[in-house]
């Protein structure tokens, strides 16, 4: 069969215009594969810091070990008061502990001894009992009766332990202070300190005096 010049030279031209854009074209260049899943945004922080929760630690255990070893002194057994020093301030280590279910029933900001913290560095360094230390002591308290004082309603503590055995004589307390504040805590990464006392926000203390009533333990550790 006969070859066709102009049929030939045509097909000659279109293969090559074919290989030029297959080459060059941005047409033809490959698309970006799109994300399945695009990368989620930075979590808000809250307002308190977050800590693990205090339920079935060593801690609690301690307190629940506590309770039973000062049976015979701490006649109100249904709630509990936890104080995580391990926490830093800007977080609420005051756990309300049920004792029948052990669920935390109330978490709350507290302050510590700034003789525990001398850097004011938001963390429990050591602990003391000794007097003009302000430190906070750690062990068993017994709550004790309520009084108006310079910070308004407090409960007195008594200790029950020998590392915490003069908090009757150094005055630790369970009061309220202004430095204790959740806006504080987020913005500075710390709250205030205290002398020793167990400091709270105003708005946390009448609820705290009220469920941790006369009789009660509060303890304290890391």
């Amino acid at each position: 069969m006969p070859i066709n010049r102009r049929h030939m030279l045509g097909a000659l031209v279109a293969g090559s215009a074919s290989a030029l854009v297959s080459r060059s074209s941005p047409l033809l260049a490959p698309v970006p594969a799109i994300p399945v899943n695009p990368p989620k945004p930075a979590p808000v922080l809250a307002a308190v810091a977050v800590h693990p929760h205090p339920a079935h630690t060593p801690l609690v255990t301690r307190a629940l070990a506590a309770l039973d070893r000062h049976s015979a002194r701490i006649v109100n057994r249904k709630l509990i008061g936890v104080v995580d020093f391990s926490a830093p301030s800007n977080a609420a280590r005051l756990h309300l502990v049920d004792v029948a279910s052990g669920r935390v029933v109330a978490e709350h900001l507290v302050a510590h001894g700034h003789g525990s913290d001398p850097d004011n560095s938001g963390w429990v360094e050591r602990f003391s009992n000794a007097p003009g230390s302000n430190a906070s002591s750690a062990g068993s308290y017994l709550t004790a009766d309520i009084y108006t004082g310079k910070h308004g309603r407090s409960r007195r503590l008594l200790g029950l332990d020998p590392e915490n055995s003069l908090a009757q004589t150094r005055g630790i307390v369970i009061h309220a202070a202004a430095y204790v504040d959740t806006t504080m805590a987020r913005t500075q990464h710390r709250i205030g300190r205290s002398q020793g006392c167990f400091a709270l926000s105003a708005d946390a203390i009448g609820e705290v005096l009220r469920q941790l009533g006369p009789g009660c333990l509060l303890y304290a550790g890391k």
